[in-house]
């Protein structure tokens, strides 16, 4: 009996510093962040084209980089993804929404060959932060460790129509 209380202890034990280390791996936003921004804007598109597709562009003017920091990702709007360095004052996350997209027919059968081909329906895994309509979080890698910051004040601006072909 006394063998049982001490194995049950020690799983009790175990169990509860293995939910303590799992706390240390939730991310956590940087004070001061090493890359300071100037107004950060995004603009939405939609393709002139039926079906041509639609997004969001989240556009990161930046002021200053000290420590020469790269910038990785964004989440915005409950999505994220990789950030494209336009140049050394600008980096631009592009999401895809899901008006103007082309309807794709589902094909159900059961057999086996029918549904080949088919793509598959996209997921969209939940983003590791709670954000409002008008916040980012920027990660960024400084010194090989990845770190975070948050935007508050994200501004929309209207977008300029673009035409497909030139006037004449």
């Amino acid at each position: 009996m006394n063998l049982l209380k001490q194995t049950i202890s020690a799983v009790i034990l175990m169990l509860i510093t293995m939910s303590f280390s799992q706390c240390a791996s939730i991310n956590t936003l940087e004070k001061n962040p090493s890359v300071t921004l100037k107004q950060v804007y995004y603009e939405t598109w939609v393709a002139g084209v039926k079906g041509g597709g639609s997004g969001v562009n989240l556009f990161l003017p930046i002021q200053s980089n000290t420590n020469k920091s790269v910038l990785d990702s964004v989440y915005f709007q409950g999505k994220g993804t990789k950030l494209e360095l336009i140049n050394q004052q600008l980096a631009v996350g592009r999401f895809k929404t899901e008006a103007n997209r082309p309807k794709q027919d589902i094909i159900m059968s059961n057999e086996p060959y029918a549904e080949y081909g088919q793509n598959r329906l996209t997921y969209t895994p939940k983003i590791p932060f709670e954000l409002e309509e008008n916040e980012c979080v920027i990660s960024y890698l400084e010194n090989g460790t990845k770190k975070y910051f948050k935007v508050d004040d994200v501004v929309f601006k209207k977008s300029r129509p673009i035409p497909s072909v030139k006037p004449q």
